[in-house]
């Protein structure tokens, strides 16, 4: 069985199509020969949710292989955390591997090449995104876990490749996301079919699109989270120091 742990990425938001959300999930399961498929993911979560309330649901399943997407929510909050977010994502990566499950996460790209936001608050929020993937690289180090990084997947950058909110990916987004787990799970010794990048069934953007978007919900997305992002227009703080590899010397600051 495959199950999905994460946040709205994982849950498939950016792919729309004919009764819902679609997304990686159903594109990666539909190639996947081990027989069972289980999203638990939500949108809005944090790594803490996954490990409190999506993890114990998963491990019930007794799956063999899972995909983890999580942490981009931590890092646009005021009480963000490296060290608890390392422990968060290495709880989730350690009791999946120890119960014999094959895991694939990401690496995070630069957010702020895509979805455009002021100078200081894109370098905060880069250096944040940045400190996140060094606690991936450790964690991925020490449980054996896959990874698939987002800022060298091949058109990661390119428009076509984000749903109209430049959040999400799009249908082709998702089916490059379902392409790349698709080749870690092999790796893993899973027998996954091949994956079409061929977009099909999705609805196709417009310029019109992303200008409504920006009107009716991107501003005001921005207006609502205020009390968290405004903050770090003057926020010098250094995040907390990542633990190594063995988890105990500090490996790295930002």
């Amino acid at each position: 069985m495959l199950v999905l742990l994460g946040d709205s990425t994982a849950v498939g938001i950016g792919d729309l199509v004919p009764g819902g959300w679609r997304g990686f999930g159903p594109i990666l399961s539909s190639a996947f020969e081990d027989n069972g498929y289980r999203n638990y993911a939500v949108s809005g979560a944090r790594l803490a949710d996954v490990r409190r309330t999506q993890l114990p649901q998963a491990l019930r399943d007794r799956p063999s292989a899972a995909v983890v997407i999580a942490g981009v929510n931590d890092t646009l909050r005021s009480d963000f955390s490296v060290r608890q977010m390392h422990e968060d994502l290495d709880h989730i990566c350690r009791e999946l591997t120890d119960a014999g499950v094959s895991v694939v996460t990401v690496r995070f790209h630069d957010q702020g090449r895509v979805f455009k936001l002021p100078g200081r608050l894109r370098r905060v929020l880069k250096d944040r995104i940045d400190s996140y993937n060094r606690v991936i690289d450790v964690v991925v180090a020490r449980h054996g876990v896959r990874c698939v990084d987002l800022h060298t997947l091949p058109g990661a950058y390119d428009l076509e490749t984000w749903a109209v909110d430049r959040l999400h990916p799009s249908e082709r987004g998702h089916r490059l996301l379902a392409h790349a787990f698709a080749a870690e799970l092999r790796v893993l010794g899973h027998a996954v079919g091949e994956v079409s990048l061929e977009c099909s069934g999705g609805r196709e953007l417009t310029v019109w699109h992303h200008v409504a978007w920006l009107v009716v919900k991107g501003i005001p997305w921005l207006w609502r989270r205020g009390a968290d992002l405004v903050p770090l227009l003057w926020s010098d703080a250094i995040p907390a120091e990542v633990p190594g590899p063995a988890g105990h010397a500090p490996a790295v600051r930002s």
